[in-house]
């Protein structure tokens, strides 16, 4: 079920992609390694592509939302699978698991049309 609106997602992308970047700060992992890294590079990609997706929320308006939702998901896995794909699962893994399943959640969850293209 499709609960959350283009806009919504929208306001969340940037809010997110955002939290991603400072959390290695925020949660005191930020020590340069892997842990740091992931949060900091998704969140920007996330960032990034919001601005250039077709949707109420873009700025450029040329990724569609099917592709943005889809790299939401991907996104969303690679961030939950990091602290073992990168090995510092034993310092910290729970903002990673966490964040991953949002963006996963988030993907899963909004609609696949924005509301002005409907």
């Amino acid at each position: 079920m499709r609960l959350l609106s283009t806009r919504i997602h929208g306001i969340i992308d940037y809010i997110a992609g955002t939290f991603f970047v400072i959390s290695p700060w925020v949660f005191g992992f930020a020590n340069r390694g892997p842990e740091q890294w992931v949060p900091v590079i998704l969140g920007v990609m996330a960032v990034v592509y919001s601005i250039f997706t077709d949707y109420e929320m873009g700025l450029v308006r040329r990724l569609p939302m099917s592709a943005h939702l889809t790299m939401d998901v991907l996104s969303g896995v690679v961030m939950a699978a990091s602290p073992w794909l990168f090995g510092f699962a034993e310092h910290v893994f729970l903002p990673h698991v966490i964040f991953g399943l949002f963006e996963i959640g988030a993907g899963l969850m909004t609609q696949r049309t924005p509301y002005a293209t409907r």
